[in-house]
């Protein structure tokens, strides 16, 4: 009889628990629901409807037991400089001996605002392969190249001999535009290798008529100095290499033999007519904080980000024009509401204080991210870790992690530990060519020598997982069809949600603070 009692306790344990998994999956999709709705336009930073996503954010944040570690209560203003193409009065010419024919914006290239254009720029050109130079890589594109006062133009990756996470760094915009300045060249012109394309050129142009913005302290916009900055279609970039005794067909065969890329001058111009309309926004993260209950290390700080900005309205995609970011990213900012709430709820006592953050800005250049991460509302020395989320698709049953940077620091050692302690599968970067670890808001506190992961919901190579993380990308990544209408499943997000609470209280409670491996590249970066 005692054996049946004891197995009816276990059976209705678990089924509490079941149920209880059950509740947070809901509770997480109704917060992703409410910042995903069409009345918050899809959250562009500094727009009215990011204005009211921040102010949610900060409610239920209070909700949880969190207290405000904004400079504006649970907000922090950040001050943007925002710039729109005017394209009925910008153009693109590409001259060869006097000829010119111009290039159709949108269709053959795109003028990108990550550079501020000069309102007129007409300079040579000369290919530099992945336009990549690093001593330790034991590589440079730019060897017996003369680039001063020309446009650069490279082709997106790196070679497989540089190791992911300093390929990605390279990679970065403040890499290359503190090389481009060093070499004085005028600009750069980029054509993406269309392996490694995340989404189809028809829909990522489209991405050239919204606002691109700048951090309002000069000193923080990466490409400062260049004159202008060009995107070219893949399947119309032949053209830039008629006459050089080379073809793109040629180039992207040797970047996919992994062989040498030539460099080389391009006999050619481009001309470029830049009229852009330029306006000061003011934008917002949400900082909140779950104090520490040592003597001592509660003054120490685990971050905990996610990115709450979209990309907001633009041309309409099938008749749709709002972008609602439902997976990128109301889904992160869903799990910091979750996880704050089950934290609160738990009783648990952490050692140190647990700041989450939601940051603006990200779709912009990890903008917001890296004005907290220059300007926190914490002493800047007291942060100890970032460990952030993006977009991780919870879109079909949770099995493995993703563990961006985890041979990089001993959070990674944490996060694989709380992972296999919950019978799930570890794993890092899958896709390295993608740049990952460098295309979210943990690099901003990378660059500031803080050791920092990002966790995604993983997939083995070639499974069903991996075709429908691969058609998600496809059809629904940047496009008003990443709203809530899409399948989604909140068992794997509540899975997700308590894998993550479970790995910030490893890290608030370890004795010793997060360490850089020293194989890390990052290391340098440490203060």
């Amino acid at each position: 009889m005692n054996v049946f009692k004891s197995l009816g306790v276990a059976i209705l344990l678990s089924s509490l628990a079941f149920i209880a998994r059950a509740a947070d999956g809901d509770r997480w999709l109704a917060h992703v629901a409410t910042l995903a709705d069409d009345k918050l336009e899809g959250r562009e930073t500094g727009s009215p409807g990011h204005r009211k996503a921040a102010e949610y954010v900060a409610a239920e944040f209070a909700k949880a037991g969190l207290k405000p570690a904004g400079t504006d209560g649970f907000l922090q203003p950040v001050s943007f400089k925002s710039k729109t193409i005017d394209e009925a009065h910008s153009s693109l010419t590409l001259i060869e001996n006097g000829h010119e024919h111009s290039l159709k914006l949108g269709d053959d290239a795109v003028i990108s605002l990550r550079v501020d254009p000069a309102p007129e720029v007409e300079a040579d050109l000369v290919f530099a392969g992945y336009g990549l130079a690093h001593p330790e890589a034991n590589h440079d594109d730019f060897k017996g190249l003369d680039v001063r006062g020309k446009l650069v133009v490279v082709l997106s990756g790196a070679p497989t001999s540089i190791p992911g996470p300093l390929a990605a760094h390279m990679q970065s915009s403040g890499e290359r535009g503190e090389l481009f300045r060093k070499l004085g060249a005028a600009g750069v012109v980029t054509i993406q290798n269309p392996k490694n394309m995340d989404i189809p050129w028809a829909r990522s142009s489209l991405a050239r008529l919204m606002p691109s913005m700048t951090l309002s302290d000069p000193t923080m916009d990466d490409m400062r100095g260049l004159k202008l900055a060009v995107g070219i279609n893949p399947a119309k970039a032949e053209i830039l290499f008629t006459g050089t005794g080379h073809t793109f067909a040629e180039i992207l065969a040797l970047a996919d033999a992994n062989k040498p890329l030539p460099h080389f001058a391009i006999p050619k111009k481009i001309k470029a007519i830049a009229s852009v309309k330029r306006v000061n926004v003011e934008s917002q993260n949400v900082a909140a904080v779950l104090p520490g209950n040592d003597p001592q290390l509660k003054n120490e700080y685990v971050v905990f980000s996610a990115h709450l900005d979209h990309l907001g309205v633009g041309k309409p995609i099938n008749g749709d024009a709002i972008f609602n970011g439902a997976m990128d990213n109301a889904s992160g900012v869903a799990t910091l509401i979750e996880v704050a709430s089950q934290l609160k709820d738990s009783g648990l006592k952490l050692k140190r204080s647990v700041l989450f953050v939601a940051v603006t800005g990200e779709e912009k250049g990890l903008l917001g991210s890296r004005y907290f991460a220059n300007m926190p509302t914490v002493d800047a020395k007291s942060i100890v870790a970032n460990i952030n989320t993006d977009m991780y698709l919870p879109i079909f049953p949770m099995k493995r992690l993703t563990i961006y940077g985890l041979d990089e620091s001993d959070l990674g050692r944490d996060a694989a530990t709380v992972a296999e302690s919950l019978g799930i599968a570890a794993d890092a970067d899958p896709e390295p060519k993608r740049n990952l670890f460098i295309r979210s808001d943990q690099y901003s506190f990378i660059r500031r020598g803080i050791p920092a992961l990002a966790l995604k919901i993983g997939f083995v190579k070639d499974s069903p997982e991996e075709k429908l993380a691969k058609a998600w990308l496809t059809e629904r990544y940047h496009a008003p069809s990443d709203d809530m209408s899409q399948p989604i499943d909140k068992q794997a997000a509540a899975d997700f949600n308590r894998l993550v609470a479970k790995l910030l209280e490893r890290v608030a409670n370890r004795d010793t603070k997060p360490r850089w491996n020293n194989s890390s590249f990052f290391k340098r970066f440490a203060q």
